[in-house]
């Protein structure tokens, strides 16, 4: 300071700081009251307003529902034989909202659990359609050593379990596999289209056969339990528990005697048998060959098993009862030769001449007989038990295709029989309407498609099934049924409860003689002793108590420039070519049983299918118990004199030199 400058001095200003003080402690005074207000409304909000759902959320952090899944109900055949069972098994499971990195998991389990390819993909596919705190299937049927190893490092895996399950079981394996089908996992594709709620906890669904078609009656309810468990979702105790409602118990209407007997008797040939009881449509064997093991397909099949039977060249996956339609033959002859009663276009007693070779009126083409020269003097009898085509060629043109068409359809050609399986085809009914369909370049409909419509040739196609239906329809005097498979239906601890099966309608007989008119010339199928029978010398009926009733079948399959009149008839290019049918009822009088028969390579249906037809019969009579009716002899007002007694034509009879050969030759249905 320079000398003689006078000093400030400065003052304190109390009464201002205080000022300033106390507007900075009322303002934080306000904050503090601001944030507790906060906080008061908040845990108001909390406690009060919202406390009934946090108070269940708090729960539910604590207590999970868990669906119990429902035993699959079982299968039995007629007689309590256990077809299809359910079996305890061990399964793999994740629950994806408790894993962090999927990839990383699953990685990893790979080295404890073997995982192949094919449960990976079914794994993602499904977890890409589930929520993230289900549980999803990882891996099925798991064994003791998988279980022991995930067991030891449990602990590194939060999310993941081990899972007890029922698992379907085929008892039988592929006896039944085309009537019964088979179950398989859920899929991704599955879960869009089922009941969410009906389905939860479920893996499996039916997917053929019966499983299919009655699972709404094998499925069952689900069940729920309330589990109490810990911070890594282990269940600690039950709280509740609401028990599920076990599926039907199903008992097929089919005896697996006679199931075995058949598919013995087919002795693995491709082809199909059908055996139905007359009387009320239940389906007694239902048999498709080649068969597979539908146990594959349980828990999932893996790629080179489905690829080896999707590429195997017999198709054991094809149900031939159902699915395999072939043309009829000389099968449908018995129903052509009863529209002609029926209509009145035919007496059992009216003849044709058979030469050996039919022409239209004014037509040069010919339509030949299985007999070069022909058979004689032919009546419906003898056109049945000789399968004489001439006789049914005629009669056929006589009849018209609408005629036709019309009486074949009321026995169920040309659509499907209702059995109560899925995948059934309609085969084809030759028609007007059809060809109108399908050839919308050639719609008209000429006589010589009739023609041979008359022998079971041409557009024809029919299946096993449809063609034992329409043959158990006949026998049971027109009385239709719908063929069932199941034949009864049972709650667990209950006995079974039978399955309604009312007929479709009336009686399609006009006239019981006309019945007993083809009925008889079917017995002469089996019986007669005339040479020109297709049952000749097959001996179908030796040792059987009852009297059978039947008709062979056999639609050829070869070129139109060949010689139809094949001497060689046992050789193998013809087992090869054509489709063997046989069809058989019995007993004769009051039927009980039907069969159909098909191979899809055999020469000739009398000699190839026929014993396959009576080793069904043989299997059905043991099943009875041994119960045999005195033996009841043809009545001889029905039966023609002419018919049981008629010798082959001689030469004063009809031409058996060098025939002139047609402008062009006809495929014909030749029956031996």
């Amino acid at each position: 300071m320079k000398p003689g400058a006078k000093r400030l001095r400065i003052y304190k200003d109390t009464r201002g700081e205080g000022e300033l003080f106390r507007r900075r402690a009322l303002a934080g005074f306000a904050l503090i009251l601001l944030g507790l207000c906060a906080l008061v409304g908040r845990y108001v909000f909390l406690q009060v307003l919202r406390h009934d759902e946090f108070a269940i959320r708090s729960v539910n952090n604590s207590v999970k529902p868990r669906a119990i899944p429902p035993a699959r109900g079982l299968i039995y055949d007629r007689n309590g034989v256990l077809l299809a069972d359910n079996v305890p098994a061990f399964r793999l499971e994740v629950v994806p909202e408790q894993i962090h990195n999927m990839n990383q998991v699953l990685a990893e389990l790979g080295t404890v659990i073997a995982l192949d390819q094919d449960d990976l993909d079914a794994f993602r596919k499904q977890l890409k359609q589930s929520r993230r705190y289900d549980s999803v299937p990882l891996k099925m049927r798991l064994t003791e050593d998988d279980i022991a190893r995930f067991a030891v490092n449990r602990w590194r895996f939060p999310g993941v379990d081990v899972v007890p399950y029922l698992t379907r079981q085929y008892t039988l394996g592929p006896l039944f596999a085309h009537v019964i089908g088979y179950v398989s996992r859920i899929d991704a594709d599955d879960l869009q289209n089922l009941d969410a709620d009906r389905y939860k906890g479920t893996t499996h669904i039916g997917r053929t056969g019966v499983e299919r078609s009655y699972e709404d009656m094998l499925h069952g309810t689900p069940g729920y339990e309330l589990d109490e468990v810990n911070a890594d979702g282990r269940i600690q105790r039950v709280l509740k528990t609401d028990a599920p409602v076990p599926g039907k118990n199903l008992y097929l209407s089919i005896d697996a005697r006679i199931q075995k007997a058949a598919q013995d008797a087919l002795e693995g040939r491709p082809g199909a048998a059908v055996a139905i009881d007359p009387r009320n449509g239940q389906v007694l064997a239902m048999v498709s060959l080649p068969s597979f093991d539908p146990n594959l397909f349980v828990n999932g099949i893996s790629s080179a098993d489905y690829k080896a039977l999707m590429t195997a060249a017999d198709k054991p996956l094809l149900n031939r009862a159902l699915r395999g339609a072939y043309p009829p033959g000389s099968t449908v002859k018995p129903f052509m030769g009863l529209a002609g009663l029926e209509y009145g276009i035919r007496t059992p007693q009216d003849s044709v001449l058979s030469t050996g070779v039919f022409y239209i009126p004014g037509q040069s083409r010919g339509y030949r007989d299985d007999v070069r020269g022909g058979v004689g003097t032919t009546n419906l009898y003898k056109a049945i038990y000789a399968s004489v085509n001439t006789y049914f060629y005629k009669l056929a043109l006589d009849l018209g295709i609408d005629r036709i068409s019309e009486f074949m359809g009321s026995y169920g050609f040309g659509h499907p029989s209702g059995v109560d399986l899925p995948g059934e085809v309609s085969g084809i009914l030759p028609s007007r309407e059809w060809k109108a369909r399908h050839s919308p370049k050639e719609r008209n409909w000429y006589p010589g498609e009739t023609v041979i419509t008359g022998i079971g040739q041409g557009y024809w196609s029919v299946t096993a099934v449809q063609l034992a239906h329409a043959l158990a329809t006949f026998a049971g005097r027109g009385v239709p049924y719908a063929p069932r498979v199941v034949m009864s239906t049972a709650d667990v601890s209950r006995p079974p409860s039978p399955l309604p099966n009312p007929p479709t309608g009336p009686s399609l007989i006009k006239n019981m003689k006309d019945w007993e008119a083809v009925n008889e010339g079917m017995q002469l199928v089996i019986y007669s002793n005339d040479p020109t029978s297709t049952g000749f010398g097959t001996k179908l009926a030796d040792g059987f108590p009852y009297r059978i009733a039947g008709k062979s079948g056999t639609a050829e399959r070869f070129s139109r420039t060949t010689n139809a009149y094949n001497e060689d008839k046992n050789t193998a290019y013809l087992a090869a070519r054509h489709r063997a049918w046989f069809e058989a009822f019995t007993p004769a009088e009051n039927p009980r049983i039907a069969v159909a028969v098909v191979l899809e390579a055999g020469a000739w249906g009398a000699k190839d299918a026929g014993p396959i037809a009576r080793k069904i019969l043989d299997a059905w009579l043991s099943a009875q118990g041994g119960a045999v009716p005195p033996h009841q002899p043809l009545q001889e007002s029905v039966m023609s004199p002419a018919a049981s007694t008629q010798s082959p034509p001689t030469p004063e009879d009809t031409p058996q030199g060098d025939m002139p050969a047609p402008d062009s030759s006809s495929a014909g249905d030749d029956d031996q």
